[in-house]
Order: structure tokens, then sequence, then C-alpha cells
């Protein structure tokens, strides 16, 4: 008799001896044994994990001699049958061969009728996802509603190919994966029926192969007892799968913990020599990592007997957890990039390097080791150091500072000024002193303009934002100190002033803490504040010469000769000054924007009984494309009656208008308009009076006429007086 193969000859022949698949087995006991009978059943999953022993299982349930049952008796007439693949309605076919809408139709030719000697009759297809979207659409009548008699069970390795309306028709059951202890028991319990000797552990790399299908863990297992000629040992194995001894894994990590990297590249040497697969060996060490990992956090979750537990143990007291998820994340990343490198030798041994290179430091950050012979580790990152934010008025206002030189500086009134720079915004207050030539020649800051209520609480607002802001921050940069340079504005006393002058940008030098170390450090944009908070935005810059942009400022008609240069603060500064006429420019800028085109004169033609009107007339014909395009692009030279015919003569601005047949297209429409004969007479020259032409007209005109309303709303004035609004630009679109 000839050799049968394991997995045939040990394929379950009951719902008790299937391994792995206990949630399809409780579904369809319950329902055999309550005689909830579906008369279809789609079984998916990958290859060797059972769904053709479970339709031949589910056949014998339905046709036992005994009954129909979730434990056929496997010894009557049929059961044997089934099991010896001769059982005349049980129907197995191979939609791979037999895809097409022909072989379906045969088949369903035969299911209406009766089984010869059965109960029900069965058709199972395999790779049902192979068949045409024709021999679907033919089989779904039949699978909706078959004759009482035809059970179809349906197995495919791939459900998302078949149609939703075939997956409506079935029940479906997911086949699950082998677990590799699942495997290992039923690899022992065969290998014990066989009298055939073998290791745990060459079960258990066996069961890995097999990447959860049993089918493919029994035939390694043929190929290994061929392969070992008896006796299953480890050895034989590993040579015939061509896996990677552990041991080589456990002497790198030997070798990372005791950073020797000439131990490191001698074992990759080793594996060289013995032309083992790198890619596999970085594979094996991501798992040996992840078991030192699991027994670093969850030491309860290691297998009792995993072969290199006690190697496991000892690498878990040897590195630190961050170390393990380190190199981890190393490995993973390595065997990705092994195809990239110039050889899987450099690609290795360069992976086992930046393993040595680098080891995660307390504070998280990364630190160069260096390993034997490397670089001295990397000293911390300094903290962060202290400084004082600035304190600067918004945008639309002009900071002017002035200071005696260094010699004649008084002392300041505040001492702590001289420590730490204020971080709240200065009090606003409302006064009225106008700002003359002589305070700004001076460098002294006038009185404060007028601002309105509401401004006044927006800044007081602004002012406990930023003295919380303050509060959370500490200061960055420091240096030491050093005199504040005077800065002036030069601008003519006693010079009448008709045009507003234009201040240049000053630079203003915030007060700097003597004696402190100067430390630098890259700014981040975690400690940024909102960009709309323009208080908070600059008052959390770092300590730093900063330049506020001029602003055109009106001074009065009679400006006073200076009285006195005199120091001030350094952080007193010009409030908002009233903005200049540019909102009464806008509006104007907008008019402008109106096409001036002379106004159309027309001549009205009492035998159309038209008005003349061609602008108007070509807006309104119902042409399109080019046509269209021609009417409202050209302008009426003359019209004429000549005879029973109207000739229109058109000047048209470029030669493209006439082609495409526009031309007679336009007549077309003119005939229908006017009910008489029409030809067009067209020349070439420069146009104005358009239909285009005025549309544009009329667009700029509802255009300007919005911006008015808008800037003569009552709202808007308001939002502009007492917040200090301005109308974006083009953000006005008319009805």
């Amino acid at each position: 008799m000839s050799y049968q193969v394991l997995a045939r000859k040990y394929r379950p022949k009951s719902f008790e001896t299937l391994v792995g698949q206990e949630h399809v087995v409780r579904a369809l006991s319950h329902a055999l044994d309550q005689q909830r009978l579906h008369h279809a059943y789609l079984f998916t999953g990958t290859r060797g994990v059972g769904k053709t022993t479970l339709s031949r299982i589910l056949a014998k349930a339905f046709n036992c001699e005994t009954g129909i049952t979730s434990q056929p008796c496997g010894v009557c007439g049929a059961c044997m049958a089934i099991d010896a693949g001769r059982f005349v309605d049980y129907i197995e076919m191979d939609a791979a061969s037999n895809r097409g809408v022909d072989e379906m139709a045969s088949l369903l030719e035969q299911a209406v009728y009766a089984p010869s000697n059965a109960r029900f009759k069965v058709y199972m297809i395999d790779e049902v996802h192979m068949l045409t979207n024709h021999a679907f659409n033919s089989m779904l009548k039949t699978l909706e509603e078959p004759p009482e008699h035809v059970k179809f069970i349906l197995a495919t390795t791939d459900p998302q190919k078949i149609p939703v309306t075939v997956l409506s028709r079935c029940l479906q059951f997911n086949l699950k994966q082998m677990p590799p202890g699942h495997i290992v028991s039923h690899l022992e319990n065969i290998l014990g029926q066989e009298q055939i000797e073998c290791d745990v552990p060459a079960l258990r790399l066996l069961a890995q192969g097999a990447h959860g299908s049993m089918r493919d863990a029994l035939s390694l297992t043929d190929q290994a007892i061929a392969y070992a000629a008896g006796r299953v040992t480890l050895e034989a194995v590993q040579s015939m799968l061509g896996s990677l001894d552990q041991s080589y894994l456990i002497r790198l990590l030997d070798a990372l913990a005791l950073q020797d990297g000439k131990s490191l590249l001698d074992v990759a040497d080793e594996m060289a020599a013995r032309s083992l697969s790198y890619k596999a060996a970085l594979q094996d060490l991501g798992t040996l990592l992840h078991l030192i990992a699991v027994a670093q956090m969850v030491p309860a979750a290691l297998a009792d007997d995993l072969p290199e537990r006690a190697d496991v143990l000892r690498l878990s007291t040897l590195f630190g957890k961050e170390e393990i998820q380190l190199f981890y994340q190393i490995v993973v990343h390595g065997r990705n990039e092994l195809g990239l490198a110039p050889d899987e030798y450099a690609g290795f041994s360069m992976t086992l390097l930046r393993m040595l290179a680098f080891r995660p430091t307390e504070g998280g950050e990364m630190q160069s080791t260096g390993g034997s012979g490397g670089m001295p580790s990397a000293r911390p990152l300094p903290s962060k150091p202290t400084s004082a934010p600035l304190a600067v008025t918004p945008v639309n206002a002009v900071r002017i500072s002035a200071a005696a030189p260094a010699a004649a500086m008084p002392q300041p009134a505040h001492p702590q000024r001289e420590a730490v720079a204020p971080t709240t915004a200065p009090t606003v207050a409302p006064i009225t002193t106008p700002i003359s030539a002589a305070s700004v020649a001076a460098g002294v800051a006038p009185a404060r303009a007028a601002i309105s209520p509401a401004m006044a609480a927006l800044a007081a607002a602004r002012a406990g934002s930023n003295k919380a802001l303050g509060s959370a921050k500490a200061t960055r940069n420091v240096l030491p100190a050093a005199p504040v340079t005077p800065i002036v504005a030069p601008v003519a006393a006693a010079t009448p002033v008709a045009q507003p002058v234009r201040v240049p940008t000053p630079q203003v030098v915030a007060p700097i803490a003597a004696n402190r170390e100067v430390q630098f450090e890259p700014a981040g944009m975690d400690d940024m504040p909102p960009p709309w908070d323009d208080e908070a935005m600059f008052a959390s810059a770092p300590a730093a010469v900063i330049a506020v942009p001029a602003k055109i400022i009106q001074l009065p008609a009679t400006v006073a000769a200076p009285a006195a240069q005199a120091s001030v603060d350094a952080f007193s500064a010009i409030e908002p000054v009233p903005e200049t006429d540019a909102a009464r420019i806008e509006p104007l800028i907008s008019e402008a924007a109106v096409i001036s085109a002379s106004p159309f004169v027309a001549i009205p033609v009492s035998e159309l009984n038209w008005d003349g009107h061609w602008p108007n007339l070509a807006a309104s014909l119902p042409v399109r494309a080019v046509a269209q395009q021609l009417a409202q692009q050209s302008e009426l030279v003359k019209c004429e009656i000549n005879g029973n015919a109207v000739v229109f003569h058109l000047r048209v601005p470029l030669p493209t208008l006439l082609s495409s047949g526009s031309v007679d297209k336009l007549m077309l429409a003119l005939s229908e308009r006017f009910t008489r004969d029409v030809r067009i007479e067209t020349q070439i020259g420069a146009v104005e009076q358009t239909a285009n032409a005025q549309a544009v007209t009329e667009r700029a005109a509802r255009q300007v006429n919005a911006e008015k309303s808008i800037r003569g709303d009552s709202f808007v004035q308001t939002l502009m007086r007492e917040f200090g609004a301005t109308i974006a630009t083009g953000s006005i679109k008319p009805i």
C-alpha cells in the first residue's frame, strides 16, 4: 500500500477531533442539535485551517444514517463513503477550474433532482471567489431559494472578492489561524501515534514555520521525518528550515550588554560563514527582544516551557526597559531597510552598531555611548534658562525710547527692574495731550491719546492675560547688562508741517539683568502664545532688539521747539495714533475701478420695432459657446434694411470669434428674434460699446455700492472707532 501523507491520514473526521476552530464547531453543533439547518454555508480562512474538513464533517452530519446529528457515527455507509470521497450526493467542485457560467448552469440543472440514496444533496464549491460575475449571477436565485433537499457549502480564502449578493444569502464562518500551542500538541499526538521520537523545541520551530496552517505544519513534519531519518530533533529542523540558532542571538545581546563591538562583529562574521539569513536573524532578534520586554513588564506572561526562558530572564536584568524598547525599534527598522543596504552583511552589521551607539538617558533623550573605544557619552542638555519677556505695544503703535549716556545714567528708582523686566503691560490711561515734534525729537514720551472705554477694557484684559502668562513662563535668554542706547526719531523742530511725516522705524532695547550666565536655546513653538494676541505674542519674545514698524503720524501745523532732552523709561510708548485718511482713500480706489465708458447712443429701428440697443439685445440672445461670445464681444456699427433682409454690420475684436460657424448661429438667433432674414457682415477692429463691457461696468458699480454700504453701516463704524477694526481688502462681495 502506498504511503499516505500525514495531512490526509490524520484529517479530522468529527467535530471533536477538529483543532483550533472551537467557535465554528460550537455554532454548527448547536444548529444541528436544534435542527435549525440553513441552506448555504460559507467558510473563509487562510490555507490549511480546515475549510474542506469542516464541509465533509457537516455533510456527514446531514446524511448520517442515525439521523441529523452533530456527532455522526462515522461507521455507517454514508459516513464512510464521504470519508473515502465516493459519496454520490456529496459533490466537491473546484471553482478555479470550473469558473464559467456554463459549468454553473450544469450544476444547477442537476440540483433540481432528488438525491439518490441520501437525505440531502450537498454541493461543496471550493475557492468560490474564482467564479466569474456571470456565474455568480446565474446561481443567485437558486442560492436564495434552493430545493429542500439541496445544501450549499462555499469555501474561499478571499471573501472580499465574493459579491455581497452572495454573502447575504449564506451563513458566514471565519476560520482562525492555528495558534502555535495547538499545532505543537497536535503534532505530538500524531508523532506519538506514528511512534516517532521528537523534541518539543523542534515541534515549536515547525509550528512557527507553518504560520498558522495545520496542513503546512503536517507537511513540514513529513519533511522533517524524512530529513532526520526517523527522530525529529531541533538541530535537524533548524538545518532543514535554515533557521537561526538562538545561541547566536543570545551572544549578540551579551556583547551588547558588555559594549563589546568586536564581539558583535565576530558573531556577524560567523553567521556569514554559515550563510545564514540576516533577514531571518533580525526577525528572530525582534522576537527575542519582545520576550525580554515581556519578562521585564509582565513576568507571569512568559511561558514556562520556553526553551530559552533562562536566558531571557537573565538578559532582562542586564538591560533597562527603555533600552529594550529602543533596540526593538532599531531591529524593526533595520529589517525594513535591509533591502536598501549595499549588501545584507552591511545592513545587519550597521543595525548592530546602531544598537551599540545609542542608549536612552534618564531624561528620555538619546545618548551616544560609543562602545569600546568610541566617543564619550554626550552631556545632557542644559536646563532652560530664565529670561524676562518684553512688554511691547500693539502693532499700530510707535515705540520711541531714549536714555542718557551710560556714564550719566541715573540709578533706577525701582531696583527690582534691574534684575527682571516687568511682565505686565503698561496701564492704559486716557490722556489727551497732542503729539509734538519737540517731544518726538527729544525722545520724551508724550501724553497718551484718549482711547475709548471698550479699548480700555480690552487692554486691561490683555494686561491680566500677560500677567498670568509672565508668571507661568520662565525667562529665556539672558545677556550681561549693557547701557541702553538712546534712540531719537529725527524730526525737524519748530517747522510747520503740512503733510503727514513718516517716522523711521526705531529699535527698542529692553533692559537686561546683569551678572547672568549667557545661555542660548532654540525657541520652540510650544511656548508661543496665540497669534491673535499681539500683546502676549510680543511679551513672550526673548530679550532682544525689536524693530517696531513705522506709522504715518499726523503732526500739528505748529511744532514747538524741544524744551530739553530727558531720560525716559525704556518701556514707555506712544499709544495708537488715530488712523490717517486711508478710510477715505479706499472708496476712491474702488470707484476708480469702474470702467469709464462713454454712454451708448441707441438708434431705434422702426422697421424691426427695436430700440437699437445692441448690448441689451446681444445679452438676451439664446446662443451658447463661441456664438455667445461673438454676440457679447462685438460692437454694432450700423443696422440697415436691404429689401426683405436686415443687415447687421458688426465690429469684432478677434478673428477667432468668427470660427466654428458662430456667425451662422448668430444669424439664426437674430432671424428668430425679428422673424425676418438677417445677414451679418463683420470687420476686425477695436470695440467699446459691447454687452461684455456693459456687464463689467455694472458689476464694478455694484461692487462700489456694496463697499459704500458696508463702510456706512453704523455697526461697522462702531467696530472701527471703538476697537480699531479694519475692513479686509477684497472681502466685500455684492449680492
